[in-house]
């Protein structure tokens, strides 16, 4: 599992995943030998993580399962070849329907990603980590005041059944498994100043969801997981997970836009510390948030845009603005600013770079950037992309557009310089 040389990748992902800071475009190459684009060189310290939404969710309980059980599934082959490529040191993965044991993760693992696709050489992750979300448990209340208890919008996260949804973390390296820190069950009104709905039809202020409602009401609509990495003997990089639901999907009282802000708040204050946050309570009883001086790498689908989209105002800035988190090198594409010229529609309007954009979406809201991987400020950038091909590229069967071949969503990675870690 250690390495002492950096990695080889093949220059067809190489040219895919370039940086702004390198060409604005490149011919696609598929030989299988070249350094990946903006090879920092051998380097001790040189971690890949990745976020990847892979809508590896399926309609019904033990779906997921059965597509899995034996090679084949068209769409999980488009998911593993493009995990393949990106060959991530450490994946989150969401949208990928939790199954008690991890069967459905071994299956992912020994039917498609131990498994080449083209000239794609396997990956093997033999650490991998799941456990139980809210999206699909029934709350047994009118969460969304349609006066009928039933649903996926009346359970704890939206969800046709435990579980949908989930999350999947896939690492190389060891995980500290007894030193995991879940946060399925913190309850929403627990957070100070919390943005709690209000109901716009009574003069009462944060009154959408009743006070019996609210003594049960978890902040997060899946989980946020703290994930121990370990990097070296001595070396812990803090893996922060979620998945915040989507901003929409509500009425005048934003119920799914103040929640999103404050599930993407959790990590901001968690990583913050101290005083901050002192409020927070994980799953086993143990409070407060990380240690001054902790290195960590936030993953996910976070749901919101900086610039674009229906995001509560400056919901994703309280990670892009925090001075404990590095933010200083944004992962890009070629496919995506052509992805956005070429569907034109909202995209054209759009304020923030589309070279940025993550996701491609249907209008509204049209493509943005909502998939994050985001270090310390210790740990240093020496590279990141997002895998979103040019139509030229072979490659770009892999990401298609609408229906997807694999997901709305591309993979999103970064190369982090760990201090203390030793590859």
């Amino acid at each position: 599992m250690i390495r002492t040389h950096r990695r080889v990748r093949t220059a067809g992902i190489a040219a895919l995943l370039l940086t702004a800071a390198g060409m604005a475009a490149a011919a696609p190459a598929l030989a299988s030998s070249a350094p990946s684009a903006g090879s920092a060189g051998d380097t001790a310290g040189d971690v890949r993580f990745a976020t990847f939404n892979a809508s590896l969710n399926r309609g019904a309980e033990g779906a997921l399962v059965s597509d899995l059980s034996a090679p084949g599934n068209a769409q999980a082959d488009a998911v593993a070849e493009i995990i393949q490529r990106a060959n991530p040191d450490v994946l989150l993965i969401n949208e990928f329907d939790y199954v008690a044991g991890g069967e459905a993760l071994r299956l992912f693992q020994d039917n498609y990603l131990s498994v080449p696709h083209g000239d794609a050489a396997p990956v093997e992750y033999p650490y991998r980590y799941t456990a139980p979300v809210n999206t699909g448990v029934p709350s047994g209340f009118d969460l969304n005041n349609d006066g009928r208890i039933g649903g996926g919008d009346d359970a704890w996260g939206f969800g046709l059944f435990p579980g949908q949804y989930g999350m999947a973390v896939y690492s190389k390296l060891p995980i500290d498994e007894a030193a995991i820190r879940t946060f399925q069950n913190f309850r929403w009104a627990d957070m100070p100043g919390a943005l709690l709905p209000d109901d716009p039809a009574t003069a009462a202020s944060g009154d959408w969801y009743s006070p019996d409602e609210l003594e049960q009401l978890p902040l997060s609509s899946k989980s946020h997981w703290d994930v121990p990495i370990r990097v070296s003997k001595n070396k812990t990089v803090h893996f922060l997970v979620s998945h915040p639901t989507p901003p929409t999907f509500d009425g005048a009282e934003d119920r799914n836009g103040n929640r999103n802000h404050d599930e993407i708040r959790f990590w901001a204050d968690y990583v913050t510390g101290g005083r901050t946050a002192a409020y927070i309570a994980d799953d086993a009883g143990r409070t407060g948030g990380l240690k001054g001086g902790s290195l960590f790498v936030i993953a996910g689908d976070q749901n919101a845009d900086p610039n674009d989209g229906d995001s509560t105002a400056g919901a994703i800035h309280q990670l892009l603005e925090n001075p404990k988190i590095n933010t200083g090198s944004v992962p890009t594409s070629v496919g995506a600013p052509e992805a956005a010229e070429l569907q034109g529609g909202v995209n054209a309007a759009h304020l923030g770079d589309p070279r940025q954009d993550t996701a491609d979406f249907s209008e509204p809201p049209g493509n943005l950037r909502v998939d994050y991987v985001l270090p310390s400020r210790q740990i240093r950038i020496l590279d990141s992309g997002v895998f979103w091909p040019a139509s030229g590229d072979p490659l770009s069967a892999l990401t298609g557009t609408y229906p997807f071949p694999s997901s709305d969503h591309r993979l999103v990675w970064l190369d982090a310089d760990v201090p203390g870690a030793r590859r």
